[in-house]
């Protein structure tokens, strides 16, 4: 079995590392450059951050500064809530792209569909504009229901490449990923183990993904901890995942995963914890600035 990170071809045939790191609530500075670094360092080439996040500034000065060809990296960054709309979107990328130093972007996402707000449709034109300029490499979406992929999709001439949803045992959006796998929409993961909850408040579960007994008693089978696990669950499912840590070993741990393999009935025992119960905010009535 290979111990490299998987590849997924995304609808324009481009590549995308199954496997990277995610730095929300990472601190702007050394905190943020010493995780990409450890990150880049341990084989991550795909690091996912956010305009909201306020580390793009910190994220582009550790891909400057690491020994790593640009073109070997896959960078995403995220248009926040109160730059929707076409002017203001294509404003916010060239920010961003001050921000983290770079040329061009391997990815730029929608992140929140805000249908109360009604944008997206505005911003999504303004994502296909940068596309077409080969600004950025790929463009999608986080956080989208099917109704608002659906009329997305509707109105648009460039499909979305990937969409990025909380997703982990507990809640793996089962519906979601049948209408993504459908539409050739690429799946990715956020809080892919568990977290402590995502925005809008603390986790409405009772247990800690990663305290269940079934992860342990599996991972030690593999001589693998309860987070690596579950990140293998999802690479399995051909989902992208990206699990945030600022920890160097950690970040070494969560990469991993490339030289074991779940079985089906491994499989079966973590699709059964399910409870449908999200951590974070309901895409359908967040509406945060």
């Amino acid at each position: 079995m290979s111990t490299k990170v998987t590849d997924i071809i995304l609808n324009n045939k481009l590549l995308i590392p199954q496997l990277g790191l995610g730095v929300w609530q990472a601190n702007d500075g050394s905190e943020v450059e010493s995780a990409v670094t450890s990150a880049i360092n341990a084989g991550y080439r795909l690091i996912d951050t956010a305009a909201i996040y306020g580390n793009e500034t910190g994220v582009g000065r550790a891909i400057k500064n690491s020994n790593v060809a640009r073109e070997e990296l896959f960078i995403t960054t995220k248009v926040w809530n109160g730059d929707q709309g076409y002017d203001k979107t294509l404003a916010a990328f060239d920010h961003s792209m001050k921000l983290l130093g770079l040329e061009y972007l391997d990815m730029y996402l929608i992140h929140w569909p805000l249908p109360a707000k009604a944008l997206y449709n505005e911003t999504w034109k303004a994502m296909e504009e940068l596309y077409n300029q080969g600004r950025v490499k790929a463009i999608g979406v986080c956080n989208f229901q099917i109704p608002h992929l659906q009329d997305l999709m509707a109105h648009a001439t460039i499909q979305p490449a990937v969409n990025q949803i909380e997703l982990h045992p507990y809640f793996p959006q089962t519906e979601l990923r049948k209408f993504a796998k459908e539409n050739n929409i690429a799946i990715e993961s956020w809080s892919p183990i568990g977290g402590k909850g995502g925005t809008g408040g603390n986790s409405s579960h009772d247990v800690p993904l990663l305290e269940q007994p079934i992860l342990t008693t599996i991972g030690l089978k593999y001589n693998k901890t309860p987070a690596q696990v579950v990140i293998r669950w999802h690479i399995q499912n051909g989902l992208i995942v990206i699990p945030k840590s600022v920890h160097e070993d950690r970040i070494k741990q969560n990469f991993d995963v490339f030289d074991f393999e779940l079985t089906d009935d491994d499989m079966k025992a973590i699709n059964g914890l399910e409870t449908g119960k999200r951590g974070g905010a309901n895409p359908d009535t967040f509406n945060f600035n």
